[in-house]
């Protein structure tokens, strides 16, 4: 008797590093180490990649057309059980799954442009209600999925992210694009992530701490200011990333929220210590293993970058705690979680 087919929306899959792209990415690869009791069906704009086993559909179009008439129509044709995408679900799905990463566009509608976020606010209720299954990554994302879609809070389940799959912690920092000793930050140059926060708070550090900040993500939108300690390298290669968290002295995650904050992993797994805001998940993937700073004011950020490059013993016990809380975090893990999801599903 021919296995069940579930359908996934490949698109975001083995992209550039942003934090949907690691989810797919880190998904599929875990699902492909593990028993599954359905075949997969992967569907995408893009040709099929190498390294990737599972079946693979190209569905062209514009990417409106494809979410809401494309993918779900090949799902069906295919005959799936299941069909999986993140945020809109097409009413054409049929087995429909959806991954909510987070609703900071109810939380922070500032932080979006007006048309991004009215189509999210529009669509997005509409396809939880819709959907089978809800996932997110988080029990926080959870608690605001459930209040801002009205959702049953039994219909949403929580599988946590981890570092990306390529990510491979190293012994030895490689060459930094910056002198000297130096903090990091990361993030898409988004309003929500706030990264001109840490730049306010290191153009506050005295003398005494001769440390530049580097700035790595892709160019956004919003303010956020500029100055003379700081170095902006825009957008930088998956595989140079390891080197830069090993390097730095002390990773700042001053995001006003986040769903999961896979940064803050991969710090840990770096060894980084890190300094965080308490925004959305944060605390929660901290698990006690970063600095948690309940203040979006630079003054206090700078007083607690000084306090914490003084301190050496609590920099080595925040490094220890980081590299253990990390090993809780996997795409194995997720994958089995997403694979009983979608079991579920397809009854």
């Amino acid at each position: 008797m021919p296995k069940p087919l579930v359908a996934i929306d490949a698109s975001l899959a083995y992209g550039t590093n942003t934090g949907d792209s690691t989810y797919w990415t880190g998904l599929l690869t875990g699902l492909a180490e593990v028993e599954l009791p359905f075949d997969v069906l992967l569907l995408s704009d893009q040709p099929k990649p190498m390294g990737t086993d599972f079946s693979w559909q190209q569905v062209k179009g514009g990417a409106r057309w494809r979410s809401l008439v494309g993918m779900p129509m090949a799902a069906r044709r295919a005959g799936a059980a299941a069909y999986h995408t993140q945020y809109t679900l097409s009413p054409l799905a049929r087995g429909g799954i959806t991954t909510i990463h987070d609703v900071s566009f109810f939380v922070g509608p500032e932080w979006f442009k007006p048309k991004d976020r009215i189509l999210m606010q529009r669509t997005v209720p509409a396809s939880a209600r819709r959907a089978k299954k809800v996932i997110t990554v988080s029990q926080a994302s959870k608690r605001d999925v459930v209040r801002f879609t009205g959702v049953d809070p039994d219909k949403v389940v929580v599988t946590y992210n981890a570092a990306p799959s390529w990510f491979e912690p190293v012994s030895q920092p490689g060459a930094a694009p910056v002198e000297g000793p130096y903090l990091l930050t990361i993030g898409a140059r988004w309003p929500r992530k706030n990264l001109g926060l840490a730049i306010r708070a290191v153009g506050l550090l005295p003398d005494s701490i001769p440390h530049k900040l580097l700035v790595v993500g892709k160019e956004g939108w919003g303010e956020e200011g500029a100055g003379p300690r700081i170095v902006s390298t825009g957008y930088l290669p998956n595989e140079s990333l390891p080197a830069l968290y090993a390097g730095a002295d002390l990773f700042l995650f001053p995001s006003f929220y986040e769903g999961f904050g896979i940064p803050m992993v991969e710090a840990f797994a770096s060894g980084t210590p890190v300094l965080s805001s308490a925004g959305g998940s944060l605390p929660e993937v901290s698990g006690g293993a970063a600095e948690i700073l309940d203040s979006f004011e630079p003054e206090d950020w700078a007083a607690a970058i000084v306090s914490l490059l003084n301190d050496s013993s609590k920099m080595a016990k925040m490094r220890e705690r980081g590299l253990a809380r990390c090993k809780d975090f996997n795409w194995t893990d997720t994958a089995r979680r997403t694979a009983a999801v979608y079991s579920e599903v397809i009854g």
